[in-house]
């Protein structure tokens, strides 16, 4: 009978730790309950080493393999690199809330969610799934065993819908909650494809400019002026051309070397925090990120709680798919306030990220014991809140790309008429 390590709360709120001898994960759960504790964690034990195959002694070959040693060779197949798109996953889920709802048994609902499924990586998961559920495993123990496809959140709520009976109600949440965050990370990215295209096309202009026609104006100024010392500006901009020109190759690595180097940064500790405190505190494009990420952490754990996911599991979740240092910080603390038997609100102040009003619904919702509730209609009204600032932002960036690209464009070409203009004021004298 195989092992589970535990961390569960007591009812005077302290932790505790230790292992049970039970047959599946679900058990462990219905067990600690069953003493009174609060489960927060549950993991299968280490499982020790299988025992090698009869026939095999001590420093002989390997099944399949050379004497001491094995040949690991992993080729990675296009469409099987073990992740499926949102889109897709969420029209699985949908599907199989619609099956299960309608009455039709899990396994032979997956099963016909298999024969239909046009993505590989989905048909091959739900393919073991199906083995796994009728092989006695949970639904929430056979997708545990995806971790790439299905994250924390996915799992935790299926489990809490097995618990509770009510399956199809947490699979018909999930893909609402999945479609509503696709729908907010769609509009941000549509909001962001005209910015992009502008720059692409100030890179490109400039690239030209710079690299073409700035040095012919050089060779025409050379046979004019005579040897004579041009403007200021017009050397400045000269030097830059010559310096793209002659050493284009070097520039890019520079370009490339910049942008590498930024992405190193920020997947440190301190560089990561600051990067994303930059985003939230940036201009324009901070109010989109800062409501986005309010709706977020307000939809995940109004559908966490309301399917029956405990609070500080739900919390433990919420903090790992923030998606942003500083509000997965904020709700750390509110683990552990809540841990302490204290309230929610307090470090969620603290923190200075969530506005008074989110702050302010959120301690009616703890006071009136319609917390879930509050969060959802919190993450409905910041979903407007973003559709509005993601306009905003749209309105505010196109003359501020246009802008730019003049003041750039505009630079080069008085930088190239100043010396015409020098030359025609002493011709007119």
């Amino acid at each position: 009978m195989p092992k589970f390590h535990y961390v569960a709360i007591d009812a005077r709120r302290k932790e505790t730790k230790g292992t049970l001898d039970v047959g599946s994960q679900s058990e462990a759960i219905n067990r600690l309950k069953d003493m009174g504790l609060y489960p927060t964690k549950v993991v299968e034990a280490d499982k020790t080493k299988e025992k090698a195959p009869k026939g095999q002694k001590g420093g002989g070959k390997e099944k399949g393999g050379k004497k001491g040693g094995s040949l690991n060779i992993q080729i990675k197949i296009p469409g099987l690199s073990g992740r499926v798109k949102t889109k897709v996953l969420t029209t699985f889920t949908r599907q199989l809330a619609t099956l299960v709802d309608a009455g039709l048994p899990l396994l032979r609902g997956l099963r016909v969610l298999e024969r239909q499924e046009r993505n590989p990586t989905l048909k091959s998961t739900i393919d073991k799934m199906s083995l796994a559920v009728e092989g006695g495993s949970t639904f929430s123990e056979s997708l545990a065993q995806h971790p790439k496809i299905f994250n924390r959140l996915f799992i935790s709520m299926v489990k809490a819908g097995e618990m509770g009976g009510v399956l199809e109600v947490v699979l018909n949440r999930l893909a609402d909650f999945m479609e509503k965050a696709q729908k907010i990370k769609g509009k941000v990215i549509a909001a962001m494809f005209y910015p992009s295209a502008v720059l692409v096309v100030a890179t490109g202009v400039l690239s030209v400019l710079m690299v073409w026609v700035v040095p012919k104006f050089q060779q025409i100024f050379a046979d004019m002026l005579q040897g004579e010392e041009l403007p200021q500006f017009t050397r400045i901009v000269l030097a830059i051309s010559n310096t793209v020109k002659n050493h284009f190759f070097i520039t890019f690595i520079c370009v490339v070397a910049f942008f590498i180097l930024l992405k190193l940064v920020t997947r440190t500790k301190i560089g990561r925090r600051l990067f994303d405190k930059f985003k939230l505190m940036a201009p324009v494009i901070g109010p989109v990120i800062n409501k986005v990420a309010i709706a977020r952490f307000t939809r995940t754990l109004g559908t966490l709680v309301s399917s029956g996911v405990p609070i500080l599991q739900a919390l433990t979740i919420v903090k790992e798919t923030a998606g942003n240092v500083v509000i997965g910080e904020a709700v750390s603390s509110v683990h552990e306030s809540v841990k302490e038997g204290e309230t929610i609100t307090a470090p969620l102040e603290a923190s200075r990220v969530f506005p008074p009003m989110v702050i302010s619904m959120i301690d009616v919702g703890e006071q009136t014991g319609a917390l879930p509730e509050m969060l959802m209609k919190i993450a409905d009204t910041y979903d407007e809140e973003v559709d509005n600032a993601v306009s905003a932002m749209t309105s505010l960036l196109e003359p501020i790309m246009i802008v730019f690209l003049a003041v750039i464009v505009g630079s080069i070409v008085i930088a190239l008429f100043l010396p015409l203009i020098s030359l025609m004021n002493k011709l007119g004298t």
